[in-house]
């Protein structure tokens, strides 16, 4: 069994034929993951440092064991918020410690087959959480392309106005920088389609940004080398929470991780990922940055967006990536230091916009309502919450409509009676005005049993009234009550009511809540529609004979 979450050889299958496209591939997104790697371990508290650490080894490790082709791990802004608050009370050796034990944590999900479960995600939310994504990545990149100092604030969208307010017209190096980016990476597929366009980008933007001497903020020191592996250390005291923020951790990694292979599968060719095995890599990928004291990581939608545009199609460009920004921390620092973030803002804020499927989105706003609302419900919490609580939003809002849509196929329909072949000795008594029947079909549970009861409570003007329940494919125990409610109603108004057709799977339950019990006798339970309408005529012949005795 664990046997299918190892490597293997077709991992790199294509690759003795592209190799070169994907050592393109993974310089272009380590170029672009090195400052968000050294920002990202900035903002978590513990330096730049244990930021592109995580990188390196994240990289590495998740791209040779995890499950999709061409997700990016490393450090991301939605981690950075679970983790401040680590930092603050634990300190920066407690965030070792929640990588190691929410990796732990994902091993044994991936090994438990847990990946499998994030299929039942629907495609709107998928494709909400994939826009305000989107929106984020753009609007975080705004101050870099501005040129401006990030403002204080933890909304993404309220950093970016404020630093539009701060933009004063002096500041137009930056802009120009990261214009010049986004014209180029727009401008140069269409020249020769496997050009590394936004490598060349962000080459030309250095240059021109060296050339002509201009004011702009760089990445800057670069550190010199990663740390030699140690284990972490671990205080009892701090157990509890730390485990509390490991499986928010764990909980958010598999979350990102796997929306981003299912966001990298619609951007990329060939096989979808493995979920399961996603997991299982995601936990070794933490479990080893745990002994190089770096912080959680997770697959990241805008590394992983690069990577594909740049044209990875196996996991060595990710690999690569890894290598690369290792090799970087010692051999091209002084080279690196030099690139624009506004350069780097500009590749970004192209990566965003190309993330964003505006035909699809045009075309589930415009299918149903429901689908809209989940496609702006979920990006609109993205961009003003966080992703955890999106996808909560969600799935929870999409279970609710279907609920009602299935509510809603839920039909109670009256029965023709007359078609039914019955006993001949029975036609001259053919007093149907005193006899109806009603089928029962899709699923009678809580959305439906109210619905149940006002339909059918207020029959009038029969003796018997018959319930064939055998389309009837759901029934819940609000489904059941609701049933032998409308029974001891009915019963009461001296009303007989006779169940037929009853499913075998449903009759257990039906008996445990009372249903059966509330006949006026247990014959009453009938197989068909024929014989509940025989032994019904029965029963209005001796009331209108005046002759009823008990059935």
């Amino acid at each position: 069994m664990i046997g299918s979450l190892l490597p293997r050889r077709a991992d790199y299958e294509g690759l003795r034929r592209g190799w070169a496209g994907e050592v393109l591939a993974g310089v272009t997104v380590a170029v672009v993951a090195l400052p968000l790697a050294l920002a990202f371990g900035v903002a978590s508290g513990l330096g730049a440092e244990a930021g592109l650490v995580t990188a390196v080894v994240a990289g590495i490790v998740a791209g040779v064991f995890g499950g999709s082709r061409v997700q990016v791990s490393g450090p991301t802004g939605a981690m950075t918020v679970v983790l401040v608050p680590v930092v603050a009370s634990v300190g920066p050796g407690g965030v070792v410690v929640v990588a190691l034990l929410a990796g732990l944590i994902l091993v044994v999900a991936g090994a438990a087959r847990l990946g499998r479960y994030a299929g039942v995600l629907p495609w709107p939310v998928v494709e909400g959480f994939t826009l305000g994504i989107a929106v984020l990545i753009f609007l975080q990149q705004v101050p870099p392309a501005l040129g401006v100092a990030t403002p204080d604030g933890e909304n993404t969208a309220t950093v970016a106005v404020r630093a539009i307010a701060d933009w004063a017209p002096a500041q137009w190096h930056a802009l120009a920088i990261a214009a010049l980016v986004a014209g180029l990476m727009s401008v140069l597929p269409r020249v020769h389609r496997s050009l590394p366009a936004a490598l060349v980008a962000v080459g030309v933007a250095t240059l021109v940004a060296e050339g002509a001497g201009l004011s702009v903020a760089r990445i800057g020191e670069i550190p010199s080398g990663l740390p030699l592996p140690e284990l972490p250390e671990l205080a009892a005291g701090d157990l509890p929470k730390l485990l509390s923020a490991a499986l928010a951790v764990a909980a958010l990694g598999a979350i990102e991780s796997l929306l981003s292979a299912k966001v990298a599968d619609g951007m990329a060719d060939g096989d979808p990922h493995d979920p399961d095995r996603e997991l299982f890599g995601q936990g070794l990928a933490n479990v080893s940055v745990a002994f190089f004291g770096g912080m959680p990581a997770t697959g990241a939608i805008a590394r992983t967006a690069v990577n594909v545009r740049a044209g990875a199609r196996t996991r060595a460009a990710t690999v690569i990536h890894g290598v690369v920004l290792a090799a970087s921390m010692v051999a091209l620092a002084s080279t690196l230091e030099r690139i624009p973030l506004a350069a780097l803002a500009g590749v970004l804020m192209v990566t965003a916009v190309r993330m964003i499927e505006f035909g699809t989105i045009a075309h589930l706003v415009r299918s149903t309502r429901g689908d809209a609302l989940l496609v702006v419900a979920t990006a609109f919490v993205t961009v003003a919450f966080d992703l955890v609580l999106a996808v909560g939003v969600g799935v929870g809002l999409a279970s609710l409509l279907a609920l009602i849509a299935v509510a809603d196929s839920t039909s109670f329909e009256r029965e023709p009676i007359e078609s039914v072949d019955v006993d001949p000795a029975l036609e001259h008594a053919l007093l149907h005005e005193h006899i109806v029947a009603y089928r029962l079909d899709g699923a009678l549970f809580f959305g439906a049993a109210e619905r149940f009861l006002l339909e059918l409570a207020d029959v009038s003007d029969v003796e018997v009234v018959i319930l064939r329940l055998g389309r009837l494919r759901i029934i819940d125990s609000t489904g059941a009550q609701a049933l032998s409610d409308l029974i001891a109603h009915l019963e009461r108004r001296g009303i007989t009511v006779l169940l037929t057709s009853v499913r075998p799977q449903h009759q257990p339950l039906i008996e445990h809540v009372g249903v059966i019990g509330r006949l006026a006798h247990e014959n009453h339970l009938l197989p068909t529609l024929a014989d509940a309408l025989v032994h019904a005529r029965r029963h209005v012949r001796s009331v209108e004979g005046a002759a009823a005795a008990p059935l």
